[in-house]
């Protein structure tokens, strides 16, 4: 009677330590990224005299002073800009709704795109503002 040894199989490579590798890339990259859009040109919002801190989260509509507008970061024009806000208070209506817009900026071209975006649903349309200096 001839006994065979069993055969020892090779232990799989464990892949904990490239779990830990992708836990420690994930939270450096979020402590050095930016978690707000960043619009394609330079807006200098107005300075507030009143007013309370503004929520984190929902779209941000950036205008410069010449108007230009830009979509959580990507440059639009006013169409654009409408159905990219339509398009993401048809998935949640209570996001919330940014605009960014240089201190610069015409108020004509601002509030009729507030009403715009309200008659769409939005629940909150919020003016950013650089707070006042005490």
């Amino acid at each position: 009677m001839k006994l065979s040894r069993t055969r020892r199989r090779e232990s799989p490579e464990t892949i904990i330590p490239l779990i830990d590798v992708v836990f420690f890339l994930l939270i450096f990259f979020m402590l050095i990224g930016r978690m707000d859009a960043t619009a394609p040109f330079d807006v200098t919002p107005a300075i507030a005299s009143t007013g309370q801190d503004m929520p984190g989260g929902g779209a941000t509509i950036s205008v410069a002073a010449d108007g230009t507008l830009a979509l959580n970061g990507g440059a639009l024009d006013r169409t654009g800009t409408l159905d990219g806000i339509k398009g993401i208070l048809a998935n949640d209506p209570r996001t919330l709704i940014r605009i960014n817009a240089h201190k610069s900026a015409e108020l004509q071209a601002i509030l009729p795109m507030v009403a715009e975006i309200q008659a769409m649903g939005a629940m909150d349309v919020v003016l950013v503002v650089t707070p006042a200096a005490p």
